[in-house]
């Protein structure tokens, strides 16, 4: 069973060369059969390890490493079930807003990110 959904924006600073960038990431956290619970990622619609690990971290776009993220903010997303919220019934023929089948997805990236870090736009061998 679903028991929370949210969107999570996760900063990464490469420790090698200092370029800062963040990453929205919707998570889906789950509880099985068993009472455990689980959390997925997904990076632009697509399954991905946990950011929040070295091997989910994505590469450096400037050297490549990986560095662990750490989250910046989130949005939880309301699951389904409040009586009380506003809603509208989806035509049966799919009609409805048919524009939602070929809009374009929302990337990962596609929000504003964050300023650039002085440190990084000096050589290795000037920074503190």
């Amino acid at each position: 069973m679903i028991t929370e959904l949210a969107v999570e924006r996760v900063e990464f600073t490469c420790g090698m060369c200092w370029h800062r960038w963040s990453v929205d990431y919707d998570v889906q956290r789950y509880r099985d059969a068993l009472d455990a619970e689980w959390e997925y990622f997904y990076r632009d619609n697509t399954a991905v390890p946990s950011p929040y690990t070295p091997a989910g971290a994505p590469p450096c776009e400037r050297c490549g490493r990986r560095w662990v993220g750490r989250l910046v903010a989130r949005r939880p997303i309301p699951l389904s079930g409040d009586t009380e919220a506003p809603r509208s019934r989806v035509p049966a023929k799919g009609a409805h807003r048919p524009e939602r089948h070929t809009a374009p997805f929302l990337q990962a990236t596609g929000h504003l990110q964050p300023e650039p870090d002085e440190r990084a736009a000096r050589p290795p061998e000037q920074r503190p």
